[in-house]
């Protein structure tokens, strides 16, 4: 029986915006608009916040598991692919979303269509969170690999940079992998130019500045995007 969960990597030592998982957004820390938006999916069987283990980061996780009452991993802060492999297991998954919290606006909707995408075709690895041969918003939706295959990248996976980024390992080996990627299925919701993630301090100006909140639909946040975007100098 499949058990698919949603694994949220979030810390608080981002080089280029730190603290941001805490950072209030339009009255939310950061972190807690990620964890709800990603509850709104209907196809996942859990979800769990893969969070350092320094001491920088406890405050990252008591307000998970406290306030947000979600499942928390603790890891290697630089080896994500070691963190995520433990939250992987501790969850008894059989098959592993990744979302990045940098992404607050992720939604359901289209974490539900990457799975749905995944379960009818034959890949290894799929994914829907950037516009990379898709014409997704970057930032909407998330990456998708089953257990076994997220063992082996486990295995094989020996550069520095190959540990910190969980799927770097297939990005830099495609032909060793079936990799497949999907278009939303409304045509709305095709706008790749729209930059939805959380990097830098710009990133952050432009979040605050839309009328957004943690329930919006997928429609809902990109229709506000392209309003803003045309209202911006």
């Amino acid at each position: 029986m499949k058990r698919i969960i949603a694994i949220i990597q979030a810390r608080m030592g981002s080089s280029r915006l730190p603290g941001k998982m805490m950072m209030p957004l339009h009255g939310y820390p950061v972190i807690e608009w990620v964890v709800r938006r990603v509850h709104l999916s209907k196809l996942l069987q859990g979800v769990v916040v893969a969070i350092p283990d320094t001491r920088r980061d406890d405050i990252l996780a008591q307000f998970v598991s406290d306030r947000l009452t979600t499942a928390i991993y603790r890891g290697p802060e630089e080896d994500v692919l070691a963190r995520f492999m433990g939250a992987a297991r501790q969850e008894c998954a059989s098959h592993v979303i990744r979302i990045c919290a940098d992404n607050p606006l992720v939604c359901g909707s289209e974490i539900d269509r990457l799975i749905e995408f995944y379960s009818r075709g034959n890949y290894d690895y799929a994914y829907n969170h950037i516009p990379c041969g898709n014409t997704y918003p970057d930032g909407l939706g998330a990456e998708i690999t089953s257990m076994m295959i997220l063992t082996q990248l486990d295995q094989k996976a020996a550069l520095p940079g190959q540990r910190e980024h969980v799927f770097n390992y297939i990005w830099d080996n495609p032909h060793e992998f079936r990799i497949g990627t999907c278009d939303p299925l409304d045509a709305d919701l095709a706008h790749p130019e729209l930059k939805l993630d959380l990097d830098t301090e710009k990133d952050y100006t432009a979040l605050v500045k839309l009328n957004i909140n943690p329930d919006m639909t997928a429609w809902e946040v990109v229709a506000e995007a392209l309003k803003q975007q045309k209202v911006m100098p």
